[in-house]
């Protein structure tokens, strides 16, 4: 069986270290470290250095001299990373070192193999958003000392600039200092690009534009995190993998959809039953004003009247804009189509510009059935920052992907709280109901230029093979949670079918070398939007895991039926304790042992009986393989 089955990648996972320095802990992964933290509290989410040359492009580092040398209460880590892509060649050495006096110190030691051009090169600092409303002492760079908060709402602009030390309460009596030397460094609330955390980065946003580094020029910064006061009494906390489950409290599920396929190929009877088996809300259609948009605009109608189902129009407009509005209403009059929702983007605005948004609304306003939104085709970062007039809209819409300035998984997996925060500030700050579309793995490409690549041939560079994979099914689950914690109305994920669906067109790919797929299967992200579908009409229960990076939980009731998704998130088998559950249930787990069985015919696999397990005394305790996703019904 393929690897990419499981975690998608189809590469070993990087080693990862647990290492201690008096009482700081933190994990050490492939020349960073993650979640620094003195017993249970978490005072790091990740330190690490990132090299970006002049587009912003994130250019990856090749690891080689690794040496790491733990003690009970110390450590010593060595290694060299060397980042070469085009003409851009830098080489820098990093040393984390951990005494028992409860120190850290990162350093990174750099040098231009090349000349080259870079927007910023040098180390970024995460504080977990746990930290939100908490307050904070900043020393600037000219000494000066600033008393303040990390931001509880999400803020549209850094809040802290020329930044030397971040200090913060940890324990009573005990703080946590955070020191940067080597350059000037800000702070900006990362949860506008939907990660968990605040970063603090080496040069300033007004300072930003491609520098130029000589062959030999180098750059030389540190971090130091240690613990300030009597860290005596910092308990030692082992947390067992616990899954709770408050049954009232319940939350709205959010509509679900999918984007029309970038692909020209025409979906199959096997594809529409299988996409009625979902139980969706709506499709989404990208609509150009090209020679064929009515013809596009025909066939996303039908498609969306074949299953009953809404239609999203993410309608990209020009320079143009009246003669394109007569074109798309002369369009709409043409068509026999449901419910529709025109979301309005037009070339050069971020945001919905409220006259734009005006004009449209005139030009629609005798429609039936035709409802409009505002908002961005950009992370929510544009949306907080372009903020129209209270009213505006009934309706506001943002993407989302988890991977702006991080790929691996465990930085996808944190993503969900904030997506929870993001979705319910969006509502407070635009009074309208929150689409959340699309919600894709990677960067979205502008999908004019998908179609010209897909139909030459050629694999766009914003498909990600976790597509096809458990650990893609998995964040699913995550997310699905997420947006009905944070309120949102609707959440648009990926396309139908082919390299960005959630199955395998049944015409197959041509990039098989490249993108692990068969002709005719589903993914197994299709399985849980069909579990999530069986409950559209219903809530979702509250739940709490007590390790969210490692697995997560998505209970569902409707009436008298309950279903609980529980996910293991890592590559190692997890035992799971559920609590608040009685009764008997039927447990089916999709892992690596029924992925084939699952994706090659779900229909099948989807109609066999489970094994029927049993709560005692309002627990359970279910065992998953790496990756899996067990399935709970109530008999």
């Amino acid at each position: 069986m393929l690897p990419v089955i499981y975690d998608g990648t189809g590469q070993a996972q990087a080693e990862r270290f647990t290492l201690r320095a008096g009482k700081l802990s933190l994990v050490y992964e492939a020349g960073l470290i993650r979640y620094v933290s003195a017993g249970n509290r978490e005072i790091l989410r990740g330190v690490y250095a990132a090299v970006r040359d002049q587009n912003w492009d994130t250019i990856p580092g090749v690891l080689r001299d690794v040496s790491v040398d733990a003690q009970a209460d110390s450590f010593h880590v060595r290694f060299t990373s060397e980042h070469q892509q085009g003409e851009l060649h830098f080489v820098w050495h990093g040393e984390i070192v951990g005494t028992a006096d409860s120190t850290i110190s990162f350093t990174f030691a750099g040098t231009a193999q090349s000349t080259l051009q870079t927007n910023r090169t040098g180390f970024c600092i995460l504080h977990p958003m746990t930290l939100g409303g908490q307050a904070c002492v900043i020393e600037h760079a000219d000494g000066s000392i600033e008393t303040g908060v990390f931001p509880d709402k999400v803020a549209p602009v850094p809040p802290y600039s020329n930044i030397r030390t971040i200090r913060h309460a940890v324990l009573p009596g005990v703080d946590a200092e955070v020191r940067m030397e080597g350059d000037l460094y800000e702070l900006e609330d990362q949860r506008n690009w939907s990660d968990a955390s605040y970063k603090t980065y080496c040069t300033l946003h007004q300072q930003l534009q491609p520098v130029t580094l000589v062959a030999g020029a180098t750059i030389n910064q540190s971090v130091t995190i240690r613990l300030l006061g009597d860290p005596a009494d910092v308990p030692l906390v082992k947390q067992g993998n616990i899954l709770t489950i408050n049954p009232v409290q319940r939350l709205k599920i959010p509509f679900i959809g999918l984007g029309m396929a970038s692909h020209d190929e025409p979906l199959t009877e096997r594809e529409y039953e299988r996409l009625a088996a979902l139980y969706l809300g709506h499709f989404r259609h990208e609509l150009y004003f090209t020679d064929d948009m009515e013809d596009r605009l025909y066939e996303a109608v039908e498609d969306a009247n074949v299953l009953e189902i809404d239609l999203e129009v993410g309608a990209h407009f020009g320079e143009n804009l009246r003669a394109e509005l007569a074109r798309l209403n002369k369009a709409l009059e043409d068509l026999d189509h449901g419910d529709l929702y025109i979301l309005v983007r037009r070339h050069g605005e971020g945001a919905t510009n409220p006259e734009t948004f005006k004009l449209v609304q005139e030009a629609f306003d005798d429609l039936q059935s035709v409802f409009l939104v505002a908002g961005t085709d950009d992370n929510f970062e544009t949306l907080n920052v372009e903020r129209w007039p209270a009213g505006l809209a009934e309706r506001a819409w943002y993407t989302s992907t988890p991977q702006v300035h991080a790929f691996d998984n465990a930085t996808m997996i944190e993503t969900f709280p904030a997506m929870a925060s993001v979705a319910a500030f969006a509502r407070e700050i635009t009074g309208a109901a929150v689409m959340v579309s699309p919600i894709t793995l990677k960067p979205r490409w502008d999908r004019a230029v998908v179609r010209e690549m897909l139909a030459a041939g050629k694999l766009p560079g914003d498909v990600d093979v976790r597509q096809t994979s458990l650990f893609g099914a998995g964040w699913v689950v995550g997310v699905i949670g997420a947006l009905a914690r944070g309120g949102a109305e609707s959440a648009t994920f990926f396309e139908t079918t082919g390299v960005y669906g959630v199955m395998e067109s049944d015409y197959g790919t041509p990039f098989a070398d490249q993108f692990p797929s068969h002709p005719g299967r589903v993914y197994p992200m299709w399985h849980v939007f069909a579990d999530v579908g069986e409950f559209m009409e219903g809530r979702v229960l509250a739940s709490d895991s007590s390790q969210p990076l490692v697995f997560n939980g998505l209970a569902l009731r409707e009436g008298s039926r309950y279903r609980v998704l529980v996910v293991n998130h890592t590559a190692e088998p997890q035992a799971v304790t559920i609590i608040g559950l009685d009764g008997r249930w039927s447990l089916k787990a999709l892992d690596e042992t029924t992925a084939e069985a699952a994706l090659s015919d779900p229909e099948e696999y989807r109609d066999s009986a489970g094994q029927v397990v049993e709560a005692e005394d309002g627990r359970l305790v279910i065992e998953l393989r790496p990756y899996a996703i067990a399935r709970l019904d109530k008999v």
